[in-house]
């Protein structure tokens, strides 16, 4: 068993570089493309170099919570993730909703042109039910809409 760990411990390292490199967003990787850190993985994992390389110069740094010091490779215009605010603390989102406010404020004239939308659905609805009456009274006549049953 203890023959197989160096092998494993390999396995291991080579793996993790290789899901760390796929899921690092193309803008944080340092040095070369991501592509390229992908390959130089693949192809030198056996050795340990690819692995490694990718952890000490293509993996981003991770800032410390108090906002440590900054890479000291450039990012060459890439720039970086905007952080997240709360929408209560967001002065975009909070201009957004002033603006749906006096959207919805709009003109005097949104009642009236509700009560003319009421009153043609209302008279669509009259229309209808007069329809309905006539074919079933036409029906109870012997005068409907179907032919009677050949027999």
């Amino acid at each position: 068993m203890l023959r197989y760990l160096p092998f494993l411990v390999i396995l291991a390292l080579w793996i993790y570089a290789f899901i760390d490199c796929l899921n690092t967003p193309e803008n944080q990787v340092r040095g070369l493309p991501k592509i390229a850190w992908v390959f130089i993985i693949l192809l030198f994992g056996e050795v340990l170099i690819g692995p490694i390389a990718w952890l000490v110069a293509g993996r981003p740094r991770r800032e410390h919570a108090g906002g440590g010091a900054a890479s000291p490779w450039p990012r060459g215009g890439r720039g970086a993730a905007p952080k997240w605010v709360a929408p209560d603390d967001n002065p975009d989102f909070l201009r957004s909703l002033k603006d749906e406010g006096k959207k919805e404020d709009g003109p005097k004239d949104e009642g009236k042109r509700d009560e003319a939308l009421l009153k043609d659905w209302e008279a669509d609805l009259r229309r209808r039910e007069e329809e309905l009456r006539r074919k079933e009274n036409g029906s109870a006549d012997g005068e409907g809409g179907t032919p009677p049953p050949k027999g």
